[in-house]
């Protein structure tokens, strides 16, 4: 039920640097065409730092690692399934088609044989009573893959979702950075565990810690300076994408893609700027970790 492309394959049989991507950023994270031009770009500068990148995501029941251009389109297209931890098996027994979200993708990344992933933001503790919490810090606790991202995306509960890392046991590097980054703003007051300078030290954590724990461990990097969006502008649109959620009765599931769809049009496409811009810094620096990884 595992398809590996034949690059990825050769790559990881030959201990060549791999960095795997997810999909569902492609079907639910960006409007079109800009999902997809944004996939190809993530993987044209993984390329360019001299890894092979592994876009996944399920299709017809197949858990595909490493997609061609065309497979690309199938998930650019509206209508396809996101996929968490609880729906792969559902899928693949369906012979359905969906988008890998952060959880599912460290899963089939761990499954094939790939130890670093890059993405934007990660899932956490939303705000309320504690009890909506996303499925990617679970598989934190439980896939040992490093997570490159710029933290948990701004609209969480973030001390909280801080909490969780530290509860279980799951450690946060900061790239350059001492303070937990939170997506389109380079930093907050949280502190990381570890402060690395460069993708070689980061891959001397990152290799010690899968060889010695079976968890997953964070790779926080800051959004770029010139593409971070001020933490008060950021709270005003947030403030009024709430409150749309709230009049239209979205919870659940289907809250995150409202929020981050409204604070797009809110403001103007600078968060979809800001957004675009964390995606390739964190594709590189993954990339850059990677080689460090393989080639120490």
């Amino acid at each position: 039920m595992l398809k590996i492309s034949s690059s990825v394959s050769d790559a990881i049989q030959k201990k060549r640097p791999v960095v795997a991507l997810e999909s569902t950023l492609i079907s639910h994270g960006l409007p079109y065409p800009q999902n997809l031009q944004t996939a190809l770009k993530l993987e044209e500068v993984v390329q360019a730092e001299g890894a092979v990148p592994a876009t996944i995501a399920i299709l017809d029941g197949e858990v595909c690692v490493g997609l061609n251009k065309e497979q690309k389109e199938r998930i650019a297209k509206p209508g396809v399934a996101k996929v968490s931890l609880r729906d792969i098996s559902l899928l693949v027994a369906e012979k359905g088609t969906g988008s890998t979200t952060v959880a599912a993708t460290m899963w089939a990344a761990h499954k094939a044989g790939i130890s670093i992933f890059a993405t934007g933001g990660i899932g956490g503790v939303h705000p309320g009573d504690g009890m909506d919490i996303s499925s990617d810090l679970p598989a934190f606790a439980t896939i040992p893959v490093a997570v490159v991202s710029s933290g948990a995306k701004a609209i969480l509960d973030l001390p909280r979702t801080r909490e969780w890392f530290e509860t279980w046991g799951i450690p946060i590097l900061g790239y350059q950075t001492s303070h937990l980054p939170a997506f389109y703003t380079a930093q907050t007051s949280l502190p990381v565990d570890r402060m690395v300078k460069t993708p070689k030290e980061a891959a001397h954590f990152i290799k010690t810690h899968l060889e010695l724990c079976s968890r997953g461990i964070l790779v926080a990097v800051p959004i770029p300076k010139d593409d971070e969006i001020p933490l008060a502008q950021f709270h005003e649109w947030h403030e009024k994408a709430i409150k749309a959620a709230k009049e239209k009765k979205i919870t659940g599931y289907a809250l995150t893609p409202f929020l981050m769809e409204f604070l797009r049009k809110e403001s103007e496409n600078t968060t979809m700027k800001a957004n675009l811009s964390l995606l390739i810094n964190n594709a590189k620096v993954a990339a850059q970790i990677a080689l460090s990884l393989s080639y120490p």
